[in-house]
């Protein structure tokens, strides 16, 4: 009678405690009181040299491929940029001889020598004259595009001043051009050829006015 009895206590006893038995597979365990225990498998402890997954190495790939191809339009727009930043700097050095013929009221050249890819700005005298910003040792107007790195991919490929296709522009006190140095050769036509890459840009300058046009 007591067996039956503890029997009894121990299947309706809502408090009392049953020991599950543990599986290795998502399985449903029922217990005596008729409840049901699900369990699962713990995962496994994550490795230390865990390797690259195949979409992060996707992911790499395409960024890799978006920076080479951002790269490429920069590396071969960088001599267009030299050609056009050097055109303007020789179309401002002329319209600077010009602007200083007039304020001195004497005439200032600009030599060209396209083989050195070089050209001077001097005065009457024939002395280059100082560099307005520049200072120190290599204060004098002098433009070497071989020497700088901003514009070492540009070629002065003509230089051509009529009459006598020479490579001197002169300026005299009114803003006249004059090829060859003096005011002797008034300015038939006169033009600048720059190269670079496949890129080719020309400056014109007008007889009588001395107006200054870059044209690709």
């Amino acid at each position: 009678m007591s067996k039956d009895i503890s029997r009894w206590v121990n299947t309706t006893n809502p408090l009392r405690r049953v020991k599950p038995v543990k599986t290795r597979s998502w399985t449903d365990n029922r217990c005596r009181n008729g409840s049901t225990l699900r369990y699962r498998r713990t995962p496994a402890a994550p490795s230390a040299h865990r390797g690259f997954t195949l979409i992060e190495v996707l992911i790499v790939v395409v960024i890799l491929g978006i920076v080479a191809l951002a790269a490429m339009p920069m590396m071969s727009s960088a001599a267009s940029v030299q050609i056009r930043a050097a055109a303007n700097v020789i179309a401002a050095d002329l319209e600077y001889a010009r602007s200083m013929a007039i304020s001195r009221g004497c005439y200032y050249s600009v030599a060209f020598n396209k083989d050195a890819e070089s050209y001077e700005v001097r005065d009457q005298t024939g002395t280059v004259i100082a560099h307005p910003v520049r200072k120190g040792s290599n204060c004098n107007y002098a433009v070497n595009f071989t020497a700088d790195s901003r514009l070492d991919k540009v070629n002065i490929q003509n230089v051509d001043f009529d009459p006598g296709s020479v490579q001197t522009l002169t300026f005299d006190y009114l803003g006249s051009p004059y090829a060859g140095v003096g005011t002797a050769a008034p300015l038939n036509a006169g033009v600048i050829v720059l190269t670079a890459g496949t890129t080719t840009i020309t400056i014109h300058i007008e007889p009588v006015t001395g107006f200054i046009t870059i044209s690709n």
